[in-house]
């Protein structure tokens, strides 16, 4: 990727003199175009979000119209006449932020006191923040858990915030997207209490529409910057499929070599050369094998060389953070290999390459991933190593797929019943719920307060709704949908914790018997206890890992929308879905060779989420030669492929998606495919999958056609998290069946002008095999926590 020039421009004149000398003296004598104009805006009172390129300078777009507006605070007779809320995704991104800010506001002395907020600031500090400190960085977690719930405490600094800065703005989508706009809502909603009215300052990765995104997140008119001004060096972008094995998985199917392997092997041979990288994995456990393995073949070559890579991944305890962090800036390490707690911001200068092991979902994350390199302008090698799957495999043949197509739109549901209920409750703690209230939390509000009522969660008392119970509101929901108390990972020899796994995933990744990684070591998992959300485990040095294996049901609760496509149809509505973890794979590290196949006794979970699904009639399975005998594979093989594809059209990752396939479905009476999303309440995939179904079903059949293989492999139609052991599957039925359902497609999609509709699919159980949500987690009630989120296999 070539070159670009940048295009300066100057700062607003409204800017105070002392801290454009500041920004001067940190070495930016004159902002990019994009950066004035976005301090222009903010300094008009507009709510702005700034959507431009890593390393871009959106943070300098925002900190200096902020910046001035604390130093004129700072005047005021109390000292603290205006403040300033700065939310990041992640601890992390919040730390980094603090560095920056203190060593930029340095030459400003003491009015500008910048001052971290979270989960990790000792209880001695937390005081002194909320009565002294102007610039209070957090993130949405301890906003909703700690700081809306005592905002008395916090009545000084909310009357006279100016600034609300949402960072990293792009990654609160689904259902946590959907949480963050609620607790932004009840944050405005106080701030209006207290007479404040504060400006919203956005900055996103790029994104498609990122005004509209950014509207439904505050719930306020937002201006949009999305002309990048900034300069960038030369990109070198390479799409990596690592070669086949001699070896051969389920069914015969030919296996690669392993995206983490291959990962592992590019971060040693970079590390040897002495050049600076990052390898991002999107799981926890993929994140420490590349670390193991990268340490053990460095130290084959220099035994120094192997304490210079570590991994970097959330479940860590806050010192063992901080410290990586640190080792990363000084240098102190080379190579890193990291899950996306450090994707989002954190500033590592100096990277010269990013190795992405697996596409990381969305087009933004890839772009945001790869942009880590060459932050200082100078060129940098991005590497994307496919993974053995249909998306991965359709990407590295389809390079027009990333580089020739927009960035997704974002997508959340601040509607959905399941994520207000809890928030209407926590606002209604914070402050009596009025009439007036009901606008600010949208349409959805008005039928859900008679719910909580009757669920004796509020109580109507002349012109308002109270709280009515003695616990916290705020803690009925996890706002990150992880739903639960997290299971603690516990050394069973020492006692010792070792870090927590989100409720969630423990089905599916602290299961009796699994392969649990932290910080390098290798634990065998000895028991999980559920009721205690206790996982005990021992050191051991297993020669493999494990993946565990589902089933599914699912029943049609309602169909909201339904279109002919010929004489099949495309649905979209409500369903109730059944999941059991069943059992756990184990496979050979490097190779991926499956060595055996163990059974679990765990308990089945029920989800009521959305899902899109599709039926075909007898004729359609006539003209494409589908007999009964194939009937369920054909189902099964595009139904899985649907599901590895889908992530190309919503933004979502194949693990926030489930599926299901059977040849005669009892509430359809026609073979049926469903995809579903896994969160209660659902989360918007299923949606967008419904409103670009042509698009997704035909790039769906072309991944399988295209595909070299024989009768299906990974990088087609076989699941890695399929419950059935990829068994019935049928590769050519599915292409034919996807073609003749897509040639009854209309020609406009369901909903989107100009994307072409598809389906996707519907069925329960025992049958063909479903691929679900991991864990879908607790039962349907409004204001349960909202659903699952299950580590991908390494």
């Amino acid at each position: 990727m070539p070159p670009r020039a940048g295009r300066h421009a100057v700062w607003p004149d409204r800017i105070r003199a002392e801290v454009v000398a500041a920004v001067r003296a940190a070495g930016v004598d004159h902002p990019w175009a994009h950066q004035a104009r976005a301090a222009e805006h903010a300094l008009d009172g507009e709510s702005v979000v700034v959507a431009t390129g890593t390393a871009s300078g959106k943070s300098l777009a925002y900190l200096t119209p902020v910046l001035s507006t604390l130093l004129d605070g700072s005047e005021a007779p109390n000292g603290r006449g205006a403040t300033a809320l700065y939310l990041a995704p992640t601890k992390a991104l919040a730390a980094d932020q603090c560095r920056s800010v203190k060593e930029l506001s340095h030459p400003l002395g003491h009015s500008v006191r910048a001052a971290v907020y979270d989960g990790d600031t000792p209880f001695e500090e937390r005081e002194w923040i909320r009565q002294y400190a102007n610039y209070v960085l957090t993130n949405p977690d301890m906003l909703h858990r700690g700081v809306l719930p005592s905002h008395p405490r916090w009545s000084s600094f909310l009357k006279a915030l100016k600034y609300v800065v949402v960072d990293e703005c792009h990654t609160y989508r689904g259902v946590f997207g959907s949480h963050v706009a609620q607790v932004l809502r009840r944050l405005r909603r106080l701030c209006a209490r207290y007479g404040a009215s504060p400006v919203f300052l956005l900055a996103s990765a790029t994104a498609a529409e990122p005004a509209v995104a950014a509207r439904r997140l505050t719930g306020l008119p937002v201006v949009e910057v999305a002309d990048d001004a900034s300069p960038r060096g030369e990109l070198v972008f390479a799409l990596w499929e690592p070669p086949l094995t001699e070896l051969h998985g389920e069914k015969g199917a030919p296996v690669r070599r392993t995206a983490t392997a291959e990962a592992a092997d590019l971060l040693t041979d970079l590390t040897v050369q002495g050049i600076r990288s990052v390898a991002f994995v999107r799981s926890r456990r993929g994140a420490e094998l590349i670390s193991v393995i990268a340490q053990e073949r460095l130290a084959e070559v220099d035994r120094s060389l192997a304490r210079r890579v570590a991994a970097y991944r959330g479940g860590y305890l806050p010192e063992e953070r901080r410290a990586l962090e640190r080792a990363l800036h000084s240098g102190e390490l080379l190579g890193l290999a990291a899950t996306n707690a450090l994707e989002l911001g954190v500033d590592v200068s100096g990277l010269d390459a990013v190795v992405i092991a697996g596409y990381p979902g969305t087009r933004a994350s890839l772009w945001q991933q790869a942009g880590r390199a060459g932050r200082s302008g100078q060129g940098a090698l991005a590497v994307l190593v496919a993974r053995d799957d249909p998306l991965d495999t359709f990407l590295v043949h389809h390079p027009e797929a990333l580089f020739d197509q927009p960035v997704e739109s974002t997508v959340l549901d601040p509607d959905n019943p399941y994520v207000l209920a809890p928030h209407l409750c926590a606002a209604a703690e914070e402050l009596p719920l009025t009439d007036e209230d009901l606008d600010l939390f949208g349409p959805a509000a008005a039928d859900v307060l008679p719910q909580l009522e009757a669920a004796k969660l509020l109580r109507r008392r002349t012109r308002a709704w109270h709280w009515t119970r003695r616990e916290r509101a705020a803690d009925l929901t996890d706002i990150r949908g992880e739903g639960g108390r997290p299971v603690q990972v516990v050394e069973a020899g020492t006692g010792r914790l070792l870090g927590t796994v989100d409720a969630g995933a423990a089905h599916t990744s602290v299961h009796e018997g699994a392969v649990h990684l932290h910080q390098g070591r290798t634990y065998l998992v000895r028991s999980l206890d559920l009721e205690d959300s206790v996982a005990l485990v021992e050191q051991a040095s297993p020669t493999y890992t494990t993946v565990a294996r589902d089933t599914t049901s699912i029943s049609v609760l309602e169909t909201d929308t339904e279109i002919p496509w010929g004489d099949g149809r495309l649905c979209y509505g409500s369903v109730q879905v059944t999941n059991q973890v069943v059992s756990f794979l184990r496979r050979r590290v490097v190779t991926g060779e499956v060595l055996g196949e163990t059974k679990l006794d765990l308990p089945p979970r029920t989800l009521r989420t959305r899902a899109v699904w599709w039926t075909v009639t007898e004729d359609q399975l006539d003209r494409a030669r589908i007999n009964p005998e194939i009937l369920g594979g054909a189902l099964h093989a595009a139904e899985h492929a649907s599901i590895g594809m889908l992530p190309l059209f919503a933004t979502c990752d194949r693990w926030d998606i489930g599926g299901v396939s059977i040849p005669l479905h009892p509430d359809t009476l026609l073979p049926t495919v469903f995809v579903y999303d896994g969160h209660p309440g659902g989360a918007g995939f299923a949606e967008r999958a419904f409103r670009t179904a042509r698009a997704w079903l035909t790039a769906t059949r072309q991944a399988i056609a295209s595909c070299e293989c024989e009768a299906g492999c990974p990088s087609c139609i076989q699941s890695p998290k399929c419950g059935n052991g990829n068994d019935p599957l049928h590769k050519r039925g599915a292409v034919r069946l996807l073609t003749v359902l897509l040639e009854g497609a209309p020609a406009q999609e369901a909903g989107e002008p100009g994307e072409a509709p598809a389906g996707a699919g519907a069925a329960p159980a025992p049958q063909p095999g479903p691929e679900t949500a991991p864990d879908p987690g607790p039962g349907p009630a409004p204001g349960a926590p909202p659903g699952p989120e299950a580590p991908p296999a390494p």
